[in-house]
């Protein structure tokens, strides 16, 4: 294994340096094999942490910029507490789970506590360039015979869905380990932990050739042997795990299809937020916030949110209304003076044009009021909610902002009507305003069919653009993408 604080991101070191200057006993327990890709944050660094210590070592990480999240539904343990961490030269979130028992099971249902942490602490060694400590080679591999034996079980969807990669994971493991353990020290160790009978079946199977992934009846017998330490007898456990996967299959639906606002992971801390990004068209929204919503999806809660109304998702009521949008615009041929994108004419807008602008604009409305009540219960209930624009009626004519003001005629109630949705989106105003601004040159370049002087007033207007009291974060868009979005990032994270 390579080693080295090179091979480390740096928020990590600072952690671990921080639990080792607060005098935390602690150990990294999984795989050694895959302890350089936890450094490096390509997955969550597991620490089995020595009970007396836990409130020090929640006090330790953060005081170095770490944050507690909590599991949302009822995926959390109570010996269990997930810390995340931004290292913003990388751009990665860094995810830290303290252990206070050893935790073991099912990926669904982490139904067994074996009782062995006061001596895989005492046993663990020094990390040759780390302020850190990992398992000694013949406890790792007791453990890793345990958890292969328990989290290989096709019953549970979690590893069905992912068998492959788990049983070659498992047996690169176990290569790596038993190249690295003597047999005998191994059979000591664990002639203090399990049967002695178990023991010698055990130990050849792990140094065997065969796959130890394939010894199903080896696998039955360590969970015999383990089942006093079962949090839920057989049948609680069964109907627990039942009720999980439901969880589990109603929460992926929802996180790819519904985005319905219910958390269904990890909710973020102090509750959650709302978090729009505007800018005018070509200055690079949708671009970021799809970067946010990558960078946050697999740690938090994330409610994705369009309010705009061109290639993004839009609601099932707006849906029949866009589907029939090319069908006007072909009818129509031209746009009315005020337009920025199409073949626009100086004359007014026509009775047709209006009619259908009254339509859409009365259907839109009602959309956006449905969004922002949404967007906001998904954020009281802990969710992080990454909006692509928000609606305003500070700067009338662009930048989701109303549409009957354009037009002359048009009834009294009618604009009030969409007039209320818009003042909801103040009375309902989002946690942090990401606002991209640049120079015209560059979304002249980005938006070639957009008119120039259209873009000169709209990059003018947007700089006045304030939401209220609400933290405004001011990006250059011209600058590179990467730096655009960094930039978002750490803010987002500053406010979170």
């Amino acid at each position: 294994m390579r080693s080295g604080k090179s091979q480390a991101l740096s928020t990590l070191i600072t952690a671990l340096t921080a639990l080792e200057q607060s005098n935390v006993e602690c150990c990294y327990w999984r795989s050694s094999r895959r302890l350089p890709a936890v450094l490096l944050g390509e997955s969550d660094l597991d620490l089995l942490v020595a009970k007396s210590d836990q409130h020090r070592a929640a006090q330790a990480l953060l005081g170095c910029g770490f944050k507690r999240f909590e599991p949302s539904n009822c995926h959390g343990h109570p010996a269990v507490q997930s810390f995340l961490g931004y290292d913003e030269p990388s751009g990665r979130i860094v995810h830290l789970h303290l252990h206070f028992r050893l935790v073991v099971g099912e990926p669904v249902l982490r139904n067994y506590q074996p009782p062995w942490e006061g001596l895989f602490l005492a046993s663990s060694i020094p990390h040759p360039a780390l302020p850190l400590r990992t398992l000694d080679p013949a406890s790792e591999a007791l453990l890793l015979a345990v958890r292969a034996s328990l989290e290989l079980r096709r019953r549970d969807p979690i590893a069905f869905r992912h068998w492959k990669r788990l049983q070659e994971n498992f047996e690169l493991d176990r290569l790596h380990v038993t190249s690295r353990v003597d047999r005998r020290s191994f059979q000591d160790l664990a002639a203090k932990l399990v049967n002695k009978d178990l023991v010698e079946a055990i130990a050849e199977a792990l140094f065997a050739t065969q796959s130890f992934t394939a010894r199903h009846r080896l696998h039955a017998r360590i969970r015999k042997e383990l089942a006093a330490y079962r949090t839920y007898n057989a049948l609680e456990s069964v109907l627990r795990g039942v009720g999980r996967v439901i969880l589990w299959t109603a929460g992926s639906l929802n996180k790819q299809f519904l985005h319905v606002p219910r958390p269904w992971s990890r909710r973020a801390p102090g509750g959650g937020m709302v978090v729009a990004v505007v800018g005018i068209d070509g200055s690079g929204k949708t671009t970021l916030v799809t970067a946010i919503h990558e960078w946050l999806e697999s740690e938090v809660d994330v409610l994705p949110m369009y309010f705009g109304t061109g290639h993004g998702r839009p609601s099932l009521l707006l849906l029949p209304f866009k589907l029939l949008v090319p069908i006007a615009t072909r009818a129509l041929g031209t746009k009315p003076a005020g337009s920025s994108h199409g073949t626009v004419t100086d004359r007014p807008p026509g009775p047709f044009y209006n009619i259908l602008l009254t339509v859409w604009a009365s259907v839109l409305s009602v959309e956006k009021r449905m969004k922002l009540v949404a967007a906001r219960r998904g954020a009281d209930r802990g969710m992080v909610v990454v909006a692509d624009r928000f609606p305003q009626d500070q700067i009338i004519g662009f930048n989701d902002a109303p549409l009957l003001p354009r037009l002359a005629k048009v009834p009294a109630w009618l604009r009030r009507f969409e007039a209320n949705s818009y003042a909801l989106a103040r009375q309902l105003p989002p946690d942090l305003v990401i606002k991209l601004q640049t120079i015209p040159e560059v979304i002249m370049t980005r938006e070639p069919d957009m008119d120039p002087l259209v873009i000169r007033r709209r990059v003018s207007d947007i700089q006045e653009l304030n939401f209220g009291g609400t933290t405004v974060v001011n990006l250059d868009a011209g600058q590179p993408l990467a730096d655009v979005i960094g930039a978002a990032k750490a803010a987002i994270w500053r406010v979170m």
